[in-house]
């Protein structure tokens, strides 16, 4: 049986794309610097990247799931092709205000570990990324490694990556030159 791979999963709003909130129109999606040259990096050395996101908008009923696939694809016509591409999106439509508990809110292992079943990842080789605490707190409670992207984070996030010893970095290229790095 052959030994199954790492993947690297992200955050899309505020990691990966500027977030103005509720994102739901393509014609918005903006990438922050470096995002599409550090996930081209990421692609070329054969990293699978995963979307996982928490769409509150969704249990808001601003937007339906069609709009967050929307810009998903609207993310990929920004990147470099053929490379750049996600292996998966998986997205929680849930606010526990609108819709009561779920259990797939980040920082819920469940899309991770759906995502981990669905393109046959090993989640303990994987890499963790995003602008919140909740983003990268998944990588604890799955043996992972995570990053926090520090250019939109606020400082309770920041605060809780520094108590969780999650390493820090000013933006996305940054993150993918640690992953990159030799050692881990």
């Amino acid at each position: 049986m052959a030994e199954l791979r790492g993947a690297v999963f992200l955050d899309r709003d505020g990691t990966l794309v500027h977030d103005p909130g509720y994102l739901h129109d393509p014609a918005d999606v903006r990438l922050l610097p470096g995002v599409a040259e550090g996930l081209a990096r990421l692609a070329v050395a054969g990293w699978p990247l995963v979307l996982v996101s928490n769409q509150s908008g969704i249990a808001r009923g601003l937007y339906g799931a069609d709009a967050f696939h929307a810009v998903n694809r609207r993310v990929e016509e920004l990147l470099p092709a053929p490379a750049t591409r996600f292996a998966g999106a998986y997205l929680c439509p849930h606010h526990p205000d609108f819709t009561g508990p779920c259990d797939c809110r980040k920082p819920s292992p469940k899309l991770f570990r759906q995502a981990a079943s669905d393109l046959e990842l090993d989640l303990t080789r994987s890499w963790f990324v995003g602008n919140r605490a909740t983003d990268v707190e998944p990588a604890r409670t799955l043996g992972g490694l995570g990053i926090l992207v520090a250019l939109t984070s606020g400082p309770a996030d920041l605060a809780a990556a520094r108590a969780m010893g999650v390493p820090i970095v000013a933006d996305f290229p940054l993150a993918a030159s640690r992953i990159l790095a030799p050692t881990r």
